[in-house]
């Protein structure tokens, strides 16, 4: 079977399109391979040329949109042509099928309308009428002992007894509030009574309260007298009593300095406020004790010196053997370091081989033109 293939303006464009793109990239090939061009300079006159020619293909682009917009224009108008046809074409229908359904479908006329009529509850009487009903049996669960059907009756007498109790209530509520506003007219009148009386009684308690208050002053002053008296009196007092405690102060043991006075109990105390120092037998004793101390201080001395001598000594014999140790470490480590560069001078003599060996034996091929020549061979 063939298969025809039908060109398109669309292909057509991208084409063109194509063919443009392949000439620019030719030209432009053959100016930066050109090193007289690149270096020195352009051509004016076809530099000129090709501004002509892209303006004349913006042209040309420009009238294909055109077309190509005009095209899809109509190719819209068409479609929204059509688009409304059918439009209407499905609501004439659809009018058609509704005003069918409305005039020959009804629900009412349908054969089990009667299952599913929806006014079948309305249309249906009730289970019970009134309680002489014939069609109520003794298995009818409709009639039962204790139901009260003159409710509405009975509510109604309710209504009124209720009303009458409120009407009731509201004349008794007038009567109270009508006794409570005589009572409290009453209770007024007393207050104010009350509160005339209350103002005699506080002008007799403040006439009363002044004459108690002018009789306290009187008191007050007879009795600021006789205290100033027993003042005067106390500090004549206090002054001999003070002048006496100065004499017998000037004249006691702790002035004359008595030592008597500070021999206690018991042996070998003393009194503590009255103690005036120590005797000429205590000052030898204390100072025979100071030289005795002062002796033991000395021998503790020369025993720490000697105990420094012999730490000095022993501090001088480990800081000799350690000298010692670090002598023989020292020499351990340079043995170590010697062997380290042998192994070094060994190592990089392998490495010379080594690379002695990659430049002539592995490395010997060199690259030639055809392998630079597949470089640079496009613009981009």
């Amino acid at each position: 079977m063939l298969n025809f293939f039908i060109t398109t303006e669309r292909d057509r464009r991208e084409a063109a399109s194509i063919e443009r793109r392949r000439a620019r990239e030719e030209e432009r090939k053959k100016r930066l391979f050109n090193p007289r061009i690149r270096l020195i300079g352009i051509d004016a006159a076809a530099l000129k040329q090709q501004v002509e020619e892209k303006r004349q293909r913006d042209a040309e682009n420009k009238n294909v949109d055109k077309i190509f917009l005009d095209q899809l224009k109509k190719a819209d108008e068409v479609a929204l042509i059509l688009e409304r046809k059918e439009k209407e074409e499905r609501a004439k229908i659809q009018q058609e099928i509704n005003n069918f359904r409305k005039n020959y479908q009804k629900p009412e006329d349908r054969r089990e309308f009667d299952l599913n009529d929806p006014e079948f509850k309305k249309k249906q009487l009730p289970c019970r009428t009134h309680d002489d009903d014939p069609r109520l049996g003794i298995s009818a669960a409709q009639k039962f002992e204790g139901e009260d059907l003159a409710s509405d009756q009975r509510r109604k007498l309710q209504n009124e007894e209720v009303k009458s109790w409120l009407e009731q209530q509201m004349r008794e509520r007038a009567n109270a509030d009508k006794e409570q506003r005589v009572a409290e007219d009453a209770y007024k009148a007393a207050v104010i009574a009350r509160d005339q009386r209350a103002i005699e009684l506080d002008m007799l308690e403040k006439e009363c309260r002044k004459k108690i208050l002018e009789s306290a002053m009187k008191f007050n002053r007879a009795l600021a007298d006789e205290k100033l008296c027993e003042k005067q009196k106390a500090e004549k007092e206090n002054t001999e009593d003070n002048w006496a405690d100065i004499c017998n102060f000037l004249n006691s043991d702790l002035m004359t300095e008595n030592p008597d006075v500070a021999v206690s109990n018991v042996p070998g105390k003393k009194i503590a406020n009255a103690y005036k120092g120590l005797t000429a037998a205590e000052q030898m004793a204390f100072r025979k004790e100071q030289l005795q101390q002062i002796e033991e201080m000395k021998q503790r001395k020369e025993l720490e010196l000697r105990r420094s001598r012999e730490m000095d000594a022993y501090f001088d014999g480990t800081q000799q053997t350690i000298y010692m140790l670090d002598q023989e470490m020292l020499l351990k480590e340079k043995e170590r370091k010697k062997k380290l560069a042998e192994e070094n001078l060994r190592l990089a003599e392998e490495q010379k081989s080594r690379r002695r060996f990659l430049d002539k034996v592995v490395y010997s091929n060199i690259p030639s033109d055809e392998f630079y020549d597949q470089f640079n061979r496009t613009v981009r």
